[in-house]
């Protein structure tokens, strides 16, 4: 899959998406991720790619014509335009299920604005989707982009070991993650729960789901009403104390 970022500090996304799971992903060509400098495309002296908002506030917006160009050059480079998302606290919260459907596409372009955002008549013109990651303001969209690039690349096919590793994991399917352990079996007088040590595979991945359910409803009780749950599962959630 290939993402290109539009960004003021491409060497800063560069560095974060070079290393670890995904770096490695990189390595192989699992992952294209290309990051644009939206300088390069000012057409003034001073490369300067903000001005005064109309109307007076405070803080500075990005010009509408080096991100343009920015993106068109992308654009000419693929052959075809991009689904486009702009990373805003306006935009709707990133969810695994919007994660999920974006990793089917062949590439994605994602704008990390900055300042006090970008002209309104870029995002008219351009953009598809906002997406936030969350009810909170960054200094910029670098980070939530490379949130985007990251969540999104675990589920695709080669980046990790196996699809296990993230169809198993909290929000996957509307669940959290049960809990996890490994070496000591105890460690200051916590001992890892003894079917872990069993060996006996059904009782552990039924261990697992009980845990999950738990967690969910301890913790995040909305999740609830999208899990897939069996009648006989139900039964037993509502059967267990509230305090677990």
């Amino acid at each position: 899959m290939r993402f290109d970022i539009l960004t003021l500090f491409p060497d800063s996304c560069n560095a974060v998406l070079s290393e670890s799971i995904i770096g490695r992903a990189r390595q192989k060509g699992i992952l294209d991720i290309r990051c644009h400098q939206i300088r390069d495309y000012t057409e003034n002296k001073q490369k300067q790619v903000d001005d005064y908002p109309y109307g007076g506030g405070m803080g500075m917006v990005m010009n509408a014509q080096p991100i343009a160009d920015c993106f068109r050059a992308v654009c000419d480079e693929l052959g075809h335009r991009p689904h486009l998302i702009y990373l805003s606290p306006q935009g709707k919260t990133l969810t695994q299920q919007r994660a999920r459907e974006l990793a089917e596409l062949p590439e994605l372009c994602l704008l990390c604005g900055h300042y006090e955002g970008v002209d309104e008549r870029v995002l008219e013109a351009f953009v598809d989707e906002q997406i936030s990651i969350g009810d909170y303001v960054l200094t910029g969209g670098e980070l939530p982009a490379m949130v985007v690039v990251d969540c999104i690349s675990r589920m695709i096919p080669g980046v990790l070991s196996d699809d296990v590793c993230f169809t198993e994991e909290s929000h996957f399917s509307s669940l959290l993650e049960y809990p996890q352990y490994t070496r000591p079996a105890v460690w200051e007088g916590r001992e890892v729960p003894e079917v872990l040590l069993s060996g006996h595979h059904k009782n552990i991945e039924t261990w697992r789901r009980e845990q999950s359910l738990l967690r969910t409803r301890k913790h995040r009780p909305d999740m609830l009403e999208n899990a897939e749950l069996t009648p006989k599962e139900q039964r037993w959630l509502a059967e267990q104390p509230l305090d677990e």
